[in-house]
């Protein structure tokens, strides 16, 4: 950041009074801009046995698969965003189920929180952010293509749980990319 938000005058980098991170501050008006990790909703659509999958179009990881995710948007709540994400990047309309996995990506600035859903019917087309769109089987899922490692923890433990049958809540955190 290199201009303040609130007056354009130029920001630095300091610890204001009171906190204990450096923050860019407008030394013109005093603005204190806080830079705070992003959220990434999204969901684990189910059709009879199988999942729902997206072959990235975009970067970063294009032509790698992802469960249906991206970034929230202001007044949405996580649920309305992880279906948004799946209607846009799938064409699918699904129903939100239950809180699956939070992935707290500490090297990118995010947080990923995933649900499992429902496709409401075996509708679905590759939106503008896929290059095609598919129901899996556990066994077909092209997992040494998967784009994240954040979709590969969910995805495994959403296996796990219904095989177990079950729906626990899952949580890591990712330092850093996994190695691949």
């Amino acid at each position: 950041m290199k201009f303040c938000s609130n007056c354009g005058l130029a920001v630095v980098s300091k610890v204001p009074e009171g906190d204990h991170l450096p923050r860019f501050v407008c030394d013109g008006c005093g603005t204190v801009h806080y830079k705070n990790p992003l959220l990434v909703l999204g969901c684990v659509p189910e059709w009879e046995d199988r999942i729902l999958l997206c072959r990235r179009a975009i970067e970063p990881r294009r032509g790698f698969w992802t469960v249906p995710a991206g970034f929230m948007e202001i007044g949405e709540t996580m649920q309305e965003a992880a279906r948004r994400e799946c209607r846009e990047e799938a064409e699918a309309e699904v129903e939100i189920g239950s809180l699956l996995a939070v992935v707290n990506v500490t090297h990118a600035g995010q947080v990923h929180v995933m649900f499992r859903a429902k496709l409401a019917e075996p509708r679905f087309g590759a939106g503008a952010e896929s290059l095609e769109v598919g129901l899996y089987r556990e066994e077909d899922i092209p997992w040494a293509d998967l784009a994240f490692p954040s979709g590969e923890f969910t995805l495994r433990r959403y296996f796990a749980d219904r095989a177990a049958r079950r729906e626990d809540h899952h949580f890591i955190e990712l330092s850093r990319p996994l190695p691949r």
